[in-house]
This record gives structure tokens, sequence and C-alpha cells, in this order.
């Protein structure tokens, strides 16, 4: 199949719509689909430039007032070129629509116009933008948003993808009509592979100097809570023994920096490509994911992927918590005394750690990349062999 992808920005690494838009891309390409990219942006290394077998560019357009907010969050709105626009989706066999914006819009419209077969996904929750906002949790501003969605773009494809149970169940609730396909974005082998070839240990912590390493792996925005983690070491009791890892960047980063002024070990903010993020998780003792709200966290599979047994926020608005095997590896959202005691629960019980720590990594194999986008073919053969019987039956 031709596969047209659809969204505002691809060339980022720091964007989790954006990381699953390339690891199905390149995935889809194993599978001997040709895939193109109709994006505002271009590819900056020749790396990227293998992603897709090409790229319809529009440009990007700069949002007055909320340029700088959205760069923050390294995402940029794509200029609605519609010549382009009508050449990407005249070359392919179905198009997939990732983002819900102004150029996606124009693409359905235009699918829908000459009878292309059109699918769409649903990865960006109204949440991920009220909190920047300070709104993330008005719930009718909330709901409006979810209400937009469905009318300029849902509800105008026939099939949707969504990453978890979570998010069928919001559409469900908001009235959405299209056919949902549930299938994770998905875990790169990689991260699986590394998790099996572990050696089991039983040492109480993994570093040479007695000092626990918890890691979270995520943006640095409001929404994804790292708050919650810094401040739960003041009531631990290995407080002055935990190092903090934070893999991302975002524009919360000066505002960490300064909460987490007075720990004994001041927390590390990096940025790691894959083969170095699987490196510091097989050295990190405790995985915490603190958000307040998520469609699926890909980055929780990838840290039980590798072995470690994840710390969950216990949020209504996440589909997160549904890793967690068992309650002793959820806490209460945005509540740092109780993070605490999970933190202290595990960290006390090494041997605990490593049984469940291989039951997690076993968990892990369902959710591999290349099974996932298995299933996400079959939909899109779906819409296109569907889309051709019903348009031959209206000619």
């Amino acid at each position: 199949m031709k596969i047209l992808f659809v969204i505002d920005t691809l060339y980022t690494s720091n964007n989790g719509t954006s990381i699953s838009a390339q690891r199905y891309a390149s995935e889809l390409r194993k599978l001997g689909n040709e895939v193109r990219a109709l994006c505002g942006d271009q590819p900056r290394t020749s790396e990227e430039a293998q992603i897709t077998n090409g790229d319809f560019c529009t440009g990007i357009f700069r949002f007055p007032i909320f340029q700088p907010l959205c760069e923050k969050h390294d995402f940029r709105f794509a200029n609605m070129d519609k010549p382009i626009i009508h050449a990407a989706c005249k070359w392919a066999d179905v198009v997939h629509v990732f983002t819900p914006f102004f150029m996606s819009n124009a693409a359905i419209n235009y699918c829908n116009e000459i009878r292309k077969p059109v699918t769409a996904a649903f990865h960006i929750q109204p949440e991920n933008i009220t909190s920047s906002l300070g709104l993330g949790k008005e719930p009718v501003v909330n709901k409006l948003i979810y209400k937009i969605f469905r009318y300029t773009t849902y509800n105008r494809v026939r099939h949707v993808h969504v990453p978890s149970r979570f998010m069928e169940k919001m559409l469900k609730l908001n009235g959405y009509t299209a056919q949902i396909h549930t299938i994770s974005n998905g875990v790169h082998e990689d991260f699986i592979e590394a998790g099996k070839a572990q050696e089991p240990s039983l040492q109480l912590s993994k570093s040479a100097d007695g000092k626990f390493k918890i890691m979270m792996i995520g943006r640095l925005s409001r929404e994804k809570r790292q708050d919650v983690i810094i401040k739960a070491l003041q009531y631990s009791k290995y407080g002055d023994r935990i190092q903090l890892v934070f893999a991302g960047r975002g524009p919360e980063y000066k505002r960490y920096l300064k909460l987490s002024k007075g720990l004994a070990n001041p927390p590390l903010f990096t940025f790691l490509s894959r083969s170095q993020l699987i490196e510091e998780l097989l050295s990190t003792d405790l995985y915490v994911h603190a958000s307040d709200m998520e469609s699926e966290a890909i980055s929780c599979i990838e840290a039980f992927a590798t072995g470690l047994v994840p710390v969950i926020a216990n949020s209504d608005n996440s589909a997160t918590p549904q890793f967690a095997l068992d309650e002793r590896s959820l806490f209460k959202a945005g509540d740092p005394r109780d993070l605490a005691r999970a933190i202290d629960y595990w960290l006390d019980r090494p041997k605990e750690r490593l049984f469940m720590g291989a039951k997690y990594r076993e968990s892990a194999c369902k959710y591999s990349l290349s099974n996932c986008v298995k299933q996400f073919e079959q939909m899109l053969r779906l819409e296109a062999s569907n889309g051709e019987m019903r348009y031959s039956k209206t000619a």
C-alpha cells in the first residue's frame, strides 16, 4: 500500500505523537508498504530522512501569541497549503491523520471530496492542551475540546486508532461514532531484548555508591507532574540516598531546578538516544510515572520492558494505571506522601522487586512494536478495501 501520514510536526524526539508516527512509518516500510508524510517540518539529519519514503512538506505556520508555548512543547503547526495537501492525498492509497488541526482537517475534507480512504488517530488529549494554559482540570473546557475534535475531525472518518482502553472509553463517553481500534503505540523491540538479556541481581542498589536511582521519562510539562516526584523525596526514608533522573525537555525545567534546591542529590535532567536510554534504564532501581494525564505512556512500557518495577499515578485522566500488575505499583495521583510510601515499599524489598520486575518484563512483550503495527496495518487495509467497495457502489 501507499500510505500517507498526516501530522503537523514529525521530526522531533520530545513529542509522543511524533515518535509514534516515526516508529510506525519505519515498521510499515519493513512490511513492504510505501509510506510518505504530509507535515510542516523537514528532516534535520540523514537518519531522519530514512524514516519515510519522502515527504510532502507544507512549511511551518507561526501561530500568533501561542508560538513560543508551542515551541516549548516541541510542537509546530503546519501550513494549510492546499496544492501540496491535494497532491499528497492523490498519491496515497489510504491516508492516516495523526493530529486534529487545520492541515489534517483540510486533508480529510479533500479525501472525502475525492473519495479517498482516510482514517485518524486520537493521540492528543484535550488535557494536554489545557494543562499548558492552567486549565487542565476544568471539565467544561476539556469537554468542549472533545466536542470540537469530534465535529471537525473524528466523526468525519470511519476508523479511529486509539492507543489504550482508557481513550476508547473517553471517545465513546463523548459521543464519537467512528469504529474505534484500540492498538498500543508499541514499544521498540530493543527495550524488550535488553530486558531479556539483563542478568538477575539481588543487590539492594544498582549504584556502586549505594544510591538508589529513580527515573521518569517524559516531557518536562505541568501535566507530567515531575514536581510530585521531587517533593516525595522529603517524605521518603531513603530521600538522601535517591538520585532522580528526568529524561526529557520542556517548559518546566527551570521551575523543577528551583524546586529541587535542598535535595541531597540534585536531579539529573537529560535527553537520551534510544541506546543511551536503555543503558540508563538498566542501571536504574525504580521507575516512577507521575503524570496526571496520558493517552498511553509508551515510556512507562519501555521502562518495565527492561525489568524495572513501575510506580504509577492512579489518575482518572490517565491510561497508564492499566499497566500496574497490582496495587503496589500505584499511588494517589498528585500526592507526594503516598508516592514516598510506594517508593519506600519497593526499595525495602529488593527480592520482591526483582521477582516483580521479571513479571513486568514479561507483560511488556504483548506491546511489541512489530505486533502493534501489524494490527494497525490491518485497520488501514480494512478502510482501503471498504472504501473502494463503498465508492464503486456510489459512483
